[in-house]
């Protein structure tokens, strides 16, 4: 494997760095807490951050897996608002990726160059109040009727939900059928019969909007299904693989920041006549914060470029979203250990590092579903 990056990921990841420190810096957010704005959406989308690796043809970037992470790191480095970096890897790779891959010319046509342009917002449905991990277990039914398909049922929390324009939904349109009998549909915000509920508060990636979507009547037309009947699962499986392999790079440039901030502050902050960082005990918990974020980039480089080659990385990816996800916060807790009382002050910005890092290892797939995969991929 070449360990170096080519002159145009070098520039890119370089851009996109400066470009996240002034969007995170936008003076149009409110208060802390507030979602993200459209006009922060809009400089994401002129960044090409909603479109890194869909076709140029459609207004993306046409890059591969490994160049997607490696932007995603820069701007969860540039970026100190990690829901915003979060919504829009979550949009494309959950949202844009299953339309790029699954959808129909006539589909792709008309919506990945609004959801590249940043004109749509997209969000992904598919957990259910009795359907989390067990993704599969789902209850929402979508009947054939004609040209149409009557959506049923309700999403318990859709990432994006408040104010996405377009949803990829699955369905299930067969229940006998199982695993085989779940289909998934693009459905517009404005289609009757598609209700949103109110907004989440949450304690990590509290810019990220994130409510129910219940579908009662909602008529959606064939045309809109993505690939065949009865695909949905493995369309879903394939877009966790986008999600879980380049997603979690936007918690490496988090975790590049939070170290560049803890050791400007252990060398800073003096405690008995000396920096803290001279205390054996600070400067470990420091050396451990970048020999995991070392070996965590490792990992998903490697798998997103597995991937990106067509290769099996089921193992792979595994490995990296629960490797980078635990580093996360891990190394969260050593950052606000070391910072002390200003770590626990809300203005300073190390816990909100923390509470951002909690749920990476709760969405696309729990740790320990991440052991079983890994488990069932040695043969156990």
């Amino acid at each position: 494997m070449d360990f170096a990056w080519t002159q145009e990921q070098q520039e890119l990841s370089h851009s996109l760095r400066t470009i996240a420190q002034a969007i995170s810096h936008d003076d149009q957010r409110q208060a802390q807490g507030d979602f993200w704005t459209r006009a922060q959406w809009r400089r994401c989308a002129e960044a090409g951050l909603l479109g890194l690796c869909v076709s140029q043809a459609y207004g993306g970037g046409g890059y591969d897996a490994l160049t997607t992470a490696l932007a995603l790191e820069a701007f969860g480095f540039g970026c100190e608002d990690t829901g915003l970096v979060f919504s829009a890897a979550a949009h494309l790779l959950a949202c844009t990726m299953p339309i790029v891959e699954a959808g129909s010319d006539s589909l792709k046509e008309s919506f990945l160059p609004g959801l590249c342009a940043g004109r749509f917002v997209g969000g992904n449905a598919i957990t259910e109040d009795d359907a989390g991990s067990d993704v599969f277990a789902l209850h929402t039914r979508a009947v054939r009727e004609g040209d149409e398909y009557v959506l049923d049922g309700c999403k318990s929390y859709v990432s994006n939900g408040p104010v996405a324009d377009v949803f990829v939904v699955y369905a299930r349109t067969n229940p006998a059928h199982g695993y085989l009998g779940i289909s998934a549909f693009v459905v517009e915000r404005t289609t009757p019969g598609l209700i949103l509920g109110e907004p989440f508060t949450k304690m990590g990636l509290t810019s990220t909007p994130a409510c129910r979507v219940s579908f009662e009547g909602c008529r959606v037309p064939a045309s809109h299904r993505l690939g065949k009947e009865g695909q949905g699962a493995s369309l879903f499986k394939r877009s966790m693989l986008w999600e879980r392999a380049c997603l979690f790079a936007l918690y490496l440039g988090v975790m590049e920041r939070q170290l560049e901030r803890t050791i400007h502050y252990a060398r800073e902050r003096r405690q008995f006549g000396k920096p803290i960082g001279r205390n054996q005990a600070v400067a470990h918990r420091v050396a451990d914060m970048k020999l995991r974020l070392e070996m965590s980039r490792l990992l998903l480089y490697r798998s997103c470029w597995l991937f990106g080659r067509g290769e099996p990385a089921t193992l792979e990816i595994a490995l990296s979203k629960l490797a980078v996800s635990s580093a996360a916060v891990q190394g969260g807790l050593d950052a606000l250990h070391i910072h002390g009382a200003r770590g626990i002050d809300c203005d300073y910005g190390i816990e909100r590092m923390l509470r951002d890092a909690i749920p990476g290892t709760l969405f696309s797939g729990t740790a320990e579903m991440q052991r079983d995969i890994i488990a069932n991929e040695l043969g156990l």
